[in-house]
C-alpha cells in the first residue's frame, strides 16, 4: 500500500522554506527573495515517487508584529495550515540569532498534532553559531534532518524520512502534478516575485497582484494580462518608475522566465493600479 499525506512547512521569515519546498519538488513552484515575508498564502507542492506521495504546505514566515491586517491574516493562514495535516516541518535556520518570532515557531511545532521533524537550514553557511542550539531541541521531535535548500544537499534524506511517517493511502493529485496552484496564481506568484526583487523597502509588501486575462493565441504566443495593485499613488509612482523603466523591467525579467518556463513566446501586459483595501481581496 502506497504512503500519502500532508507536511507544512513552518518557520519564521527568510529561513528558506520556499527555497527548500523548490528543491523538494524538483521545480519551481514557490517565489523566492533575499526579503523576508516572500511567501504570502500557502502553497503546495507535490512529490510523486513509487512509494506514495508528499503533499507539502509552504507557509508565510511567522512574525510577532501586531496591528497589522496583512500580518494578522498572514498568521490565520498558518494557523489553518497546521490543523489536520500528517507532519509538521519545522524549518530554522543556524545562521540567525534566537528571537521571539522563533520562539512562536517552537511553540506552534511543539504543540502541533501529528508528526514532528525538525529541518536544520542552510548547513552550507561557513558560519553556524546557533547550531548547537537547534541541535539541542531534536528531543522534543521526532526526527532531525540537517539539509542545505539551496545546495540540495540531503533533501533526498529528508524526503525519504518524510515518506517514513506518513499514513498508508492513495494519492491526493495526478502523478506528474507539481503543485496545485493554478495558472493564474502561479503566475501572479511570479510578477510579484519580480517586484520583489526590484523594489525595495516597504513597496513590494504594498502590493497584490492579479492576472485580468490569459489566452494562448493562434500565432502561439501565449497573452497575459496582469494588474499590481498597490496602497498609494506614490508606490505607484515607484513601481513605473521614471519613464516607464521600472515596469518594463519588471515585465522583461517575468517574460523571459516564463518563456522558458512554457517553451513558447509570451506578451506580458502589466498596468499599475492604486486600492488602499486590496488587502480585503485576501479574505475572500
Amino acid at each position: 500500500m502506497p504512503k500519502s499525506g500532508f507536511a507544512v512547512l513552518i518557520g519564521r521569515s527568510n529561513v528558506g522554506k520556499s527555497t527548500l519546498l523548490n528543491a523538494l519538488v524538483g521545480s519551481k513552484v514557490a517565489i523566492t527573495t533575499p526579503k523576508p515575508q516572500t511567501t504570502r498564502l500557502p502553497i503546495q507542492g507535490i512529490v510523486t515517487r513509487p512509494e506514495g506521495q508528499i503533499v507539502f504546505v509552504d507557509t508565510p514566515g511567522i512574525i510577532k508584529k501586531k496591528g497589522d491586517p496583512l500580518t494578522k491574516k498572514l498568521r490565520e493562514s498558518v494557523l489553518h495550515a497546521l490543523k489536520d495535516v500528517d507532519i509538521v516541518a519545522y524549518v530554522v535556520d543556524p545562521t540567525r540569532e534566537i528571537g521571539d518570532e522563533e520562539r512562536e515557531a517552537i511553540r506552534m511545532t511543539t504543540n502541533a498534532e501529528g508528526k514532528r521533524i525538525l529541518i536544520i537550514n542552510k548547513i552550507d553557511a561557513p558560519q553556524k553559531p546557533f547550531l548547537d542550539f537547534y541541535r539541542d531541541l531534536s528531543d522534543q521531535y521526532d526526527a532531525t534532518v540537517e539539509v542545505s535548500a539551496l545546495r540540495g544537499t540531503h533533501i533526498e534524506t529528508l524526503i525519504q524520512k518524510l515518506f517514513e511517517y506518513l499514513p498508508e493511502g492513495e494519492r491526493y493529485y495526478p502523478e506528474h502534478q507539481l503543485t496545485n496552484l493554478g495558472n493564474r496564481s502561479w503566475l501572479a506568484e511570479l510578477i510579484r516575485e519580480k517586484l520583489f526583487l526590484r523594489l525595495r523597502q516597504e513597496v513590494p509588501y504594498s502590493t497584490h497582484v492579479e492576472i485580468t486575462d490569459l489566452q494562448d493565441r493562434d500565432n502561439g504566443m501565449k497573452y497575459i494580462a496582469a494588474t499590481v495593485f498597490t496602497t498609494d499613488e506614490r508606490y505607484k509612482r515607484m513601481i513605473i518608475g521614471k519613464n516607464g523603466r521600472g515596469i518594463k523591467e519588471i515585465g522583461q525579467s517575468t517574460r523571459k522566465e516564463l518563456e522558458g518556463v512554457l517553451n513558447q513566446k509570451v506578451f506580458l501586459d502589466l498596468t499599475v493600479e492604486v486600492d488602499p483595501h486590496w488587502v480585503l481581496r485576501l479574505q475572500e
